[in-house]
């Protein structure tokens, strides 16, 4: 069993937020995958389905972003999870927009979500780094986290969403360096940045 998690901010105000891009993966991986409708556990919403022969439980926590720890630690207690079967989607301000990356483990970046987790559960887990650009100055990141996606961005947040859903057999299967490549692949025309199989 797997626990794919997106981190995010409840309430409709921040359902289009750049912070909210991990909600938007696990909604799109509901959506391809034709997962039952969320239910309320755990501090958040859940839906149960099967992804390449795995049940994967999709968690979003309700408990606003800094927060998060509480949610993901109850649901992983609560099915005695490992770290490798746990995967968490979230934004990440240090990567141009459409770029992932994948590891198990490593820093928090200065990131409330992840920084709750570790609080919570440790910090060993899958991370799924969404990456959502950078405004160019510090004093513009919070507006830019929690600012909506342009219209301009819609072409690149559809096609890095429908990347992520098409690979996710690579994901489930535990082949992260080729999901990532995969990934990369199909957002090419959106991004030059060099392919690469390290998780850095």
């Amino acid at each position: 069993m797997l626990l794919i998690a997106g981190l995010g901010n409840p309430e409709a105000k921040y359902a289009k937020n750049r912070h909210n891009i991990g909600f938007m993966a696990v909604d799109a991986l509901a959506r391809h995958f034709a997962f039952p409708a969320y239910r309320e556990k755990f501090h958040g919403l859940v839906s149960d389905g099967v992804i390449n022969n795995t049940k994967v439980l999709l968690l979003k926590p309700q408990t606003f972003m800094n927060r998060s720890g509480v949610s993901l630690a109850e649901a992983a207690g609560f099915y005695k999870l490992s770290g490798d079967q746990i995967i968490v989607f979230y934004d990440e301000l240090d990567l141009p927009p459409g770029k992932l990356r994948i590891r198990r483990g490593g820093g928090l970046a200065g990131h409330n979500g992840l920084r709750s987790i570790k609080a919570h559960m440790g910090a060993d887990f899958r991370r799924a780094r969404l990456g959502i650009g950078h405004p160019g100055s510090k004093d513009r990141v919070t507006g830019h986290v929690l600012g909506d996606f342009s219209q301009s961005d819609s072409g690149w947040v559809d096609d890095f969403l429908g990347a992520i859903c098409a690979h996710a057999d690579l994901l489930v299967a535990g082949a992260d360096a080729t999901f990532q490549n995969r990934v990369h692949e199909a957002m090419v025309p959106h991004t030059d940045a060099p392919a690469s199989e390290e998780d850095s």
